[in-house]
């Protein structure tokens, strides 16, 4: 039998249905570099992950996006609370903190 033939699990999660995805606010909440944000950005910004993130640092995106992904389809990050995803930009000398949380409609 393939895989494609196996009846589905009743305890697998089956995550979030297509086209039903949360909305992801993204907040810089803390600076730990000595230098300012090349793109801008300091503590107290905001965005839609959505609508925004044109507006964002692209290496800040980029470094997000697996926590995004995590959140979006009912996903946990280990040692953040439910729902929500922290992390850093790579640029060293301005190490903006950033906090990806599911936004309840």
């Amino acid at each position: 039998m393939s895989s494609a033939d196996e009846p589905a699990s009743e305890n697998k999660p089956l995550g979030v249905p297509r086209g039903k995805r949360p909305r992801i606010r993204i907040s810089c909440v803390d600076q730990l570099g000595t230098c300012r944000c090349h793109h801008g950005h300091k503590p107290g910004d905001v965005f839609d992950f959505d609508r925004d993130r044109g507006k964002m640092c692209s290496m800040a995106c980029h470094v997000g996006f697996p926590y995004i992904d995590i959140l979006r389809y009912g996903g946990t990050v280990p040692g953040n609370e439910p729902g929500t995803a922290k992390f850093c930009c790579p640029e060293v000398d301005s190490l903006n903190v950033w906090l990806a949380e599911i936004v309840d409609e």
